[in-house]
């Protein structure tokens, strides 16, 4: 039977490869490059969705260079009491993503400090516990902060700074956009694909990736803000379901249907532009979000790298 809401399968932006696949699937169209695998872990609590993008074509369809996506999403991770699930469940999958042989890590926490919802990664670096100024390797880290701040590329200051360190393997944190309010402070995505700053909020800088370094780059994501286009097209699309089960209504469900996915979306932006332009919503708790899931990120780094949790961090110290 056909789905007369189809059209709402219109790919919005979203820095989720998971959200992505989501979009192409009730779109019907099938990418024989890309596979999907899911799995539960700490008991069920926390549930994981492994995307792999093979082929160029994969990559065309799902807007995603190639490589793995791994998304981790649980409600425990907006309770502070849940962290340590979340954490460690996490550290896990970092340790299958590093390459075989590493000795030094360097951590690149982007976003502006001075930004709430844009603090993830300057939080998790202080976070960390740092090991290369002693040993010589292990874990070393910067908060690069924003071209704003500092007047140059995130991308040349960090690489200035791994020309000196010479790590093996950069891990590097960012806040990210979502396609679904669902999924804001409730979901990590990890991928060996890299990032680029920025992309979230139409920001596009340069890229933190192998091929701009010459060292493989493990991104670490966390959702925190979403587009209020995409609430309003969710609203919409809630708004026809009801409406069409009341036949009174079924002439206006019909009429907005003849419009194509991009149509429809268009409608939205252009009825929203006047007063809300390109507006991003976060959740009204992110002060909370950001504390909880900075410090989720830095154990599963900390526990990665060292083997172990670090007690005592920065955040916790004060």
């Amino acid at each position: 039977m056909e789905d007369k809401n189809q059209f709402f399968s219109y790919e919005m932006d979203t820095d989720l490869a998971l959200e992505a696949g989501e979009c192409l699937t009730k779109s019907g169209r099938r990418a024989e490059g890309v596979a999907f695998e899911e799995e539960e872990a700490e008991g069920g609590m926390i549930h994981i969705t492994k995307v792999t993008i093979r082929d160029q074509e994969g990559a065309k369809l799902m807007g995603k260079p190639m490589g793995q996506y791994i998304t981790l999403e649980s409600a425990l991770m907006r309770e502070e009491n849940g962290m340590e699930l979340c954490a460690h469940a996490l550290a896990g999958y970092i340790r299958q993503l590093l390459p075989s042989q590493w000795k030094t890590v360097l951590a690149v926490g982007l976003g502006n400090r001075e930004l709430t919802v844009d603090s993830l990664g300057p939080r998790v670096i202080d976070n960390l516990f740092m090991t290369h100024h002693r040993e010589g390797e292990g874990l070393c880290g910067l908060a690069p902060g924003v071209m704003a701040q500092t007047g140059m590329e995130t991308a040349d200051i960090v690489k200035g700074v791994a020309g000196q360190t010479k790590p093996d393997v950069v891990i590097a944190v960012d806040a990210l956009a979502a396609r679904s309010a669902s999924r804001l402070g409730t979901t990590i995505q990890l991928t060996d694909t890299g990032i680029t700053p920025g992309s979230g909020v139409g920001n596009h800088r340069n890229s933190l990736t192998k091929e701009s370094l010459g060292i493989p780059v493990i991104a670490i994501g966390v959702p925190m803000v979403i587009k209020a286009v995409n609430i309003a097209y969710d609203t919409l699309h809630a708004v026809l379901k009801v409406l069409n089960t009341e036949k009174a209504f079924e002439g206006a469900c019909d009429a907005i249907r003849t419009f194509s996915p991009q149509e429809a979306h268009g409608l939205v932006e252009e009825l929203l532009q006047p007063s809300l332009g390109d507006l991003c919503v976060t959740p009204k708790d992110i002060d909370e979000l950001v504390y909880v899931m900075g410090k989720a990120v830095a154990e599963a780094i900390n526990e990665t790298i060292h083997h172990r949790e670090i007690p005592g961090t920065r955040e916790s110290r004060s």
